[in-house]
């Protein structure tokens, strides 16, 4: 589970995100993010009912996507607000897939340091 130092979580927070932040979108994933006064980065992840209509398939998707979020959580850049969005074809997709895909989209934006 993300530790809760790492959760974007307050409504005005994620709305002001939304507002102000950038994006960026891939294939299957994309993300809005802009920079924050902490010395940690924030995430969440937002799976509409457009995926599935099946709550679990997608928590399943929120799960995996915060498992990968988790893994690499000293790899990123403090001081970053980021939400992870979802799009149509994310269910066809293999954990590492979606691991690629999403790390590939923070290192273009510069929230996870270049890996060597």
């Amino acid at each position: 589970m993300l530790p809760k130092i790492y959760r974007l979580r307050q409504e005005k927070d994620i709305k002001a995100l939304f507002a102000r932040g950038k994006s960026v979108f891939d294939i299957v994933l994309g993300i809005k993010f802009k920079r924050n006064n902490f010395s940690h980065s924030r995430f969440a992840v937002v799976v509409g009912a457009k995926i599935s209509k099946r709550a679990t398939v997608r928590n399943l998707i929120k799960r995996r996507l915060r498992a990968i979020l988790e893994k690499y959580l000293e790899d990123f850049r403090p001081g970053f607000d980021v939400i992870v969005l979802v799009k149509e074809g994310v269910t066809k997709r293999t954990f590492l897939e979606l691991e690629h895909e999403l790390l590939g989209l923070l290192e273009r934006v510069g929230v996870k340091k270049v890996s060597e």
